[in-house]
């Protein structure tokens, strides 16, 4: 973000398809929260962070094992202008 001063980053929550949705889209949205709230401690504008959660809706790893959970769990950071 220090390379380019006008990016906007859209930051997206995920989480694994364990508990119900309304429970996995308060996950992802904590997720990205949080990571909002790390980029916006190195000093990066609010103004320029936004966040969005996807809950279960877009899984990185369609199996059903621990680690296909774990990936699952994540934010993804989308450059948008």
């Amino acid at each position: 973000m220090s390379k380019n001063a006008t990016a906007k980053i859209r930051i997206e929550g995920h989480a694994c398809e364990i508990g119900i949705n309304e429970y996995n889209l308060a996950l992802g949205d904590r997720l990205a929260q949080g990571a909002k709230f790390y980029l916006e401690g190195l000093g990066n504008s609010p103004a320029r962070l936004f966040t969005i959660s996807y809950g279960e809706e877009r899984p990185l790893d369609p199996g059903h094992a621990e680690e296909a959970l774990s990936k699952n769990r994540r934010d993804e950071f989308v450059i948008i202008k």
